[in-house]
């Protein structure tokens, strides 16, 4: 996986052996930056106003995906202690499940780092109710460190977004905020510039509302972690949500 990651940014700017189902086309269109990666995928660069924006596609990089993902990310320097995630209400239920066999049923006390850090968050941070969820409350489940910032972000045109991607319940996604950054990820076998299109609304829709909330709230960020198993001391340092 490290030698793939190593290809996908460093790999040649030449043009591309293939349109990708109508990729480059689409990405020139739009004078975003194309960029393919040999034996593995592709990189497309935009932007949202001034904010750049980074798409991918290629093998996953998360055991709860197999095959290939479509990972989308923006820096946009949020607080570095706001940790924000939102998944699929399937994925969920199944992370919840892998996280009790391998750590209660294993008398383990300490999550490791191989542990990808939206599953870490899902035992660590309390989740929005279905009152605050709303609409979305039937296919996907928030939580995070602050959930008055999460409620208002996924309020309104957010949510809007999110449910018009229509993808079948067990497509893991998965929407989050962490170090300054924000990331999604979905399971995606081919791709083709209908579902690319989709997902990119969603993003920037997600870069749009937390760009507005940034500005407009006033919440802490001291992470609560009230429910949580295990306290944030005995967590590794390392968030591997910064690893691309």
């Amino acid at each position: 996986m490290l030698d793939g990651l190593k290809r996908l940014f460093s790999g040649s700017s030449a043009a591309p052996a293939k349109d990708w189902d109508g990729v480059v086309p689409w990405a020139v269109s739009k004078q975003y930056a194309f960029r393919e990666v040999q034996d593995e995928g592709f990189v497309i660069d935009g932007k949202l106003g001034t904010s750049p924006w980074r798409l991918e596609w290629g093998p996953s990089q998360r055991p709860y995906i197999e095959g290939h993902e479509l990972r989308l990310r923006a820096e946009l320097g949020l607080h570095s202690e706001l940790q924000l995630v939102v998944l699929n209400r399937v994925l969920a239920d199944q992370m919840e499940k892998s996280v009790y066999d391998q750590y209660i049923e294993g008398v383990q006390t300490r999550i490791d780092n191989q542990t990808p850090p939206e599953m870490r968050w899902l035992v660590m941070f309390p989740k929005l109710g279905s009152t605050e969820l709303g609409p979305l409350k039937d296919r996907f489940v928030a939580l995070g460190s602050v959930k008055t910032w999460l409620a208002k972000w996924l309020d309104g045109p957010l949510a809007q977004s999110l449910l018009s991607v229509r993808v079948a319940d067990n497509v893991p996604v998965v929407l989050m905020i962490g170090r300054g950054r924000l990331m999604l990820r979905t399971a995606m076998t081919d791709p083709s510039v209908a579902p690319l299109q989709a997902w990119l609304r969603v993003f920037e829709a997600a870069m749009r509302e937390a760009k507005r909330m940034a500005s407009e709230s006033t919440d802490s960020v001291s992470p609560s972690t009230h429910g949580s198993l295990w306290s944030a001391s005995a967590l590794p340092g390392d968030e591997r949500d910064g690893k691309k």
